[in-house]
């Protein structure tokens, strides 16, 4: 099968949407199929070419003049590649390849990352839309995009392509007890809530470090807030970083207090790293934390709910390990195999239309 993956980038900064088609792109390659990216490049575009993934260049910068030629670049792709499946991660790549599908013979699939955006709608223009939870695929029908073309792929980054083994092992030396979050620093992820949480039970336990992973625009908001704190200290900004899972593998708990994520990534690599985990009540973490028994759930923007609960972890040791254990059970379905594998059956259904529909020409298995 031949098949092209349509990004913004392959940049590696974190990104939970790049990281995902990343993996499902180079696991595809490795099993045989004919696949090519088709973004305005980056890191990861050295990993795509390690696993055999061509890669095109295409700037899909939301200018009027730059979308057209965008257009036009992404016209001589299709022309050059003739992809079976397109597959689309993001607003302006669906566009381009719903446009273009009129004159081109090629199954059309997105993935809806964050749908709580107003634009992602357009998502739906795809034959097959991919929600990576539960609460995405109903967000999803809510906003009128037809059951009958919603999937559910949730994610997973278990053995992923990006990580190679030997940085599964790895650690640091973070005094304890050490509270670890790993997240964009955006408002909806809920650094506010978490500084507020840790400050107030501050005094409790004088020995306990917070650890902030990540960047992003409100950076600098969130370290304003905390320099105001007596806790400044002990609240540590550590930037973007390559290998997260060392943080992750060195603390005693991780805490995601997120107001809006549709399927975190980071929680199936805080459970693998067997850390106790706090999380909030919101879109697709209770799916990807069993629904509560992997991991404690707080309700969204209550940064006191969220203090005691850490209060409750870190006053019983008994409780803490009991947790940390709870984690680490049924990961299984956490690896990227599993979304590598359920991503190409909805290809599949797409060439099964084209059999039982000979009328409707989607180009799979034409070549």
């Amino acid at each position: 099968m031949k098949i092209l993956h349509v990004l913004n980038d392959v940049r590696e900064i974190g990104n939970g949407i790049v990281n995902v088609a990343v993996d499902i792109a180079c696991l595809q390659a490795k099993n045989g199929h004919d696949v090519a990216v088709a973004s305005d490049g980056g890191e990861y575009s050295i990993l795509l070419s390690k696993y055999g993934v061509k890669h095109y260049h295409l700037n899909q910068r939301r200018t009027p003049l730059n979308i057209l030629k965008a257009g036009m670049i992404y016209r001589r792709i299709i022309t050059d590649f003739q992809p079976d499946i397109v597959h689309a991660h993001m607003m302006t790549g669906i566009v381009l390849a719903s446009l273009l599908k009129v004159i081109n013979n090629y199954g059309l699939v997105s993935t809806v990352h964050n749908e709580f955006k107003r634009e992602s709608i357009l998502m739906g223009l795809a034959d097959r839309v991919i929600a990576v939870s539960q609460a995405v695929a109903q967000s999803m029908a809510n906003k009128g995009v037809a059951s009958q073309k919603l999937r559910v792929i949730c994610n997973g980054t278990l053995g992923s392509p990006r990580k190679p083994e030997e940085e599964q092992g790895q650690y640091l030396q973070l005094p304890h007890p050490a509270i670890v979050t790993v997240a964009g620093m955006y408002q909806r992820k809920g650094i506010a809530d978490l500084i507020d949480a840790f400050d107030r039970i501050a005094d409790l336990f004088p020995q306990y470090h917070l650890y902030i992973v990540g960047n992003g625009p409100d950076k600098e908001v969130f370290e304003a807030q905390a320099k105001k704190l007596n806790t400044a200290n002990r609240i540590h900004f550590e930037g973007y970083q390559p290998q997260p899972q060392r943080y992750l593998n060195s603390c005693d708990v991780f805490i995601l207090a997120s107001l809006r994520d549709p399927c975190p990534l980071v929680i199936s690599e805080a459970r693998q790293a067997g850390c106790a985990i706090i999380a909030t009540n919101v879109d697709g973490i209770p799916e990807a934390l069993d629904y509560g028994k992997a991991g404690l759930l707080v309700p969204v923007n209550d940064s006191q709910a969220l203090a005691d609960t850490l209060a409750k972890l870190l006053n019983d040791s008994t409780t803490l390990k009991d947790w940390k254990n709870r984690a680490s059970q049924n990961i299984e379905r956490l690896h990227v195999n599993r979304v590598h594998q359920e991503t190409l059956a909805v290809y599949q259904e797409l060439a099964q239309v084209q059999i039982k529909n000979p009328q409707i020409s989607l180009g799979i298995g034409n070549r």
